[in-house]
């Protein structure tokens, strides 16, 4: 696995988006353990984004030249998207309901989260393949192999998000102003990203 490989896999993971924005919710009003039964969440439903993704491998590796760059600016435009969204979104990350719910529950509307999260779906289909070599005697090892390593990145990074949250519940609620810093650096990493992509080769 590559520094190219991780340094996407954290940026696309790390990014507040709808998966870490439950699970920082579900830390900040209701505690520890429903951070990391969220992050759980999201970390499930990220398989049957891997499932898809891996069927349609051979087609992928095996794709001309024209579609390679179809796969490839259609992910520079969706990393651009991603950034202005970012730039642009404002919405509340704690919420209204403090109410308590089972783990069954909130792993429930975490894998839902992140089963109709579109983000993933152009991860697994547009980025991953990528980072395949075209002469691997083993694609579909090498592509569980990786897609195992978004996983575990995924629960890694929310879980801190979770944990995070649950400890300084007290003090984010007063300090709006960290959160929309975050939002930016993220949505600045998004363009870094989409000009990397854009001069990649096959």
């Amino acid at each position: 696995m590559t520094w190219a490989f991780w340094l996407t896999t954290l940026i696309v993971v790390a990014t507040p988006g709808t998966g870490a924005v439950y699970t920082i919710s579900a830390g900040l009003s209701r505690g520890m353990r429903a951070g990391l039964v969220a992050a759980l969440g999201c970390t499930v439903g990220v398989i049957p984004h891997m499932v898809a993704a891996i069927t349609g491998l051979a087609a992928l590796l095996n794709a001309s030249a024209t579609a390679f760059a179809a796969l490839k600016w259609a992910g520079v435009a969706y990393l651009l998207y991603l950034a202005v969204q970012t730039w642009r979104d404002h919405s509340d990350l704690i919420g209204t309901e403090a109410t308590p719910q089972s783990a069954g529950q909130v792993i429930r509307t975490a894998v839902l989260i992140n089963l109709l999260n579109p983000k993933l779906t152009i991860f697994f289909f547009a980025f991953l393949p990528q980072f395949v070599p075209v002469a691997d005697p083993l694609p579909t090892v090498t592509m569980v192999t990786l897609s195992l390593a978004f996983m575990l990145a995924t629960f890694m990074v929310f879980a801190v998000y979770g944990a995070f949250a649950a400890g300084v519940r007290d003090h984010v609620l007063q300090r709006p102003r960290v959160v929309q810093w975050l939002r930016r650096s993220f949505a600045a990493t998004y363009v870094v990203l989409a000009g990397r992509l854009a001069i990649q080769e096959h």
